[in-house]
């Protein structure tokens, strides 16, 4: 019988902000992990934390020595992720979110499927978990193909090559051949970063075997926000590569122009009142179907949640083009332009027979 090859050692990178009522559960997730423990550290960014973050973080690591609390005075999540890259000193490194919770085996599934596949990154699907009845509506409604585009990493039993995962797990060639996160990218980063990946003619695998759970926002008006952050970062994305993977992110925002283009124009044509019943029908019947799944008492919700995620993400997007097309904050030419992956830059492992 021939010995394993040893486990690569692991960087686990958690950029947080404000997150005193979380940081702690997440945390006791990573250590709960089936990984060995002279395997991996544990690296967080705190974004200048102005909550009571900060101590609990301080607490942590005096229960859990291989935690490590690093400043990151730029704030975004992004900026804080390079910090950890730069910082630790792991082959392969995982990127956790603090609103998330974590299967026991996240850390080795994510390392096996990396030397399973050769893949440049490999993630989970993001399935959702909630904590109240918004959240919960939240889920159904974040299911459903009609939320923003039906992405293949929201499908809990999706597996095979994507455009994009959730969280991700790199080997470290990877950033040193595509460089780090953008550390300009408000929202965005990871789609960004894999877009790059594969550009570069790199590969992103989604995993079912990769389990993790976030949990949504407990509120319209904070998922209205969100949603707005996204659909502009996804606009900066674009106009920094001049293309998306695919025509997923753009279709909120053709809703939307549509909508205000037939609002606009509704004294010169008929189709304004119809086009809205449709509309308004087709998203009550899919509210009904998801919400059945759950709970009909969800049904309301779900209906709201719809056009909140619409017409956020949408002018989201449409205030980013505005933006960065005046204003774009992002390198002409980064050094890694022209840079591509060969087959030694992954973590495959062949198996001995």
């Amino acid at each position: 019988m021939t010995t394993p090859p040893q486990l690569p050692f692991v960087t686990v990178a958690i950029p947080c902000f404000n997150e005193a009522r979380h940081i702690e559960k997440c945390i006791e997730d990573v250590f709960a992990q089936d990984y060995p423990a002279d395997r991996f550290e544990v690296l967080v960014a705190d974004g200048m934390s102005t909550d009571g973050t900060r101590p609990v973080l301080d607490e942590l690591a005096t229960r859990h020595p291989r935690l490590h609390v690093l400043d990151n005075p730029d704030r975004l999540q992004a900026a804080g992720l390079n910090v950890m890259i730069a910082r630790g000193q792991g082959e392969v490194i995982i990127r956790m979110d603090v609103h998330s919770r974590y299967a026991p085996d996240f850390l080795r599934q994510c390392v096996l499927v990396l030397q399973e596949t050769g893949a440049q990154n490999v993630g989970g699907t993001a399935r959702p978990a909630a904590e109240n009845f918004f959240q919960r509506a939240a889920c159904a409604a974040l299911a459903s193909a009609l939320a923003v585009g039906g992405s293949t990493y929201r499908k809990g039993d999706a597996e095979g090559w994507v455009d994009t995962v959730f969280p991700g797990a790199f080997p470290r060639r990877t950033f040193e051949v595509v460089g780090g996160f953008d550390p300009r990218a408000i929202t965005n980063e990871d789609a960004e970063l894999n877009q790059r990946i594969l550009e570069a003619g790199g590969r992103v695998y989604l995993s079912r075997r990769v389990i993790v759970h976030y949990y949504p926002r407990d509120s319209l008006d904070k998922l209205a926000r969100q949603y707005f952050k996204y659909g502009k970062g996804r606009a900066r994305t674009l106009l920094k590569h001049r293309g998306l993977p695919s025509i997923r992110p753009v279709v909120p925002f053709l809703m939307t122009a549509t909508a205000v283009g037939l609002i606009l124009s509704s004294p010169f044509q008929p189709l304004t009142l119809p086009a809205a019943a449709l509309y308004t029908a087709l998203t009550g019947v899919e509210a009904l179907r998801v919400s059945l799944r759950h709970s009909l008492a969800l049904l309301p919700a779900v209906w709201a949640i719809f056009p909140v995620l619409h017409f956020s993400h949408g002018a989201g997007f449409a205030a980013g083009l505005w933006h960065y097309t005046r204003h774009p904050d992002w390198d002409a030419h980064p050094a890694q332009a022209t840079a591509r992956f060969t087959p030694a830059d992954s973590l495959a492992v062949t198996p001995e027979r």
